[in-house]
């Protein structure tokens, strides 16, 4: 089933960091991983590494699953989901006639001010 434009524009904005892209490496070759050990291993701090995990779990890139350790502690641990997107320009052409109305209105670019 073809992605849609709503679908296709998360994952794009989730794949747009190279954090993110990091983090997606480390889970798909060391495995899933609770967010502490993830945090050390690529570098970033727990809270940022929340934020840019919920962003690819939103985009269908990685899921999670909350396990109690031994100790009694809960662990939240994320792995890489079984994705594969085909992005050609017929992809996209599909993808943008499904947009969501709310998708295809016009947006002021970030950081762009008039001069």
């Amino acid at each position: 089933m073809p992605i849609s434009g709503d679908q296709l524009l998360a994952v794009l904005a989730a794949l747009a960091s190279p954090q993110r892209l990091r983090i997606i490496a480390a889970l798909k070759s060391d495995g899933r991983n609770y967010v502490s050990q993830l945090a050390r291993e690529v570098g970033i701090s727990r809270p940022l590494l929340h934020l840019h995990l919920q962003k690819l779990e939103e985009a269908g890139l990685v899921t999670s699953q909350l396990e109690l350790s031994g100790d009694g502690k809960a662990l939240n641990y994320f792995e890489v989901a079984d994705f594969d997107f085909e992005l050609t320009p017929s992809a996209i052409v599909k993808a943008a006639r499904s947009l969501a109305a709310s998708s295809t209105r016009s947006q002021p670019m970030k950081g762009v001010h008039d001069v």
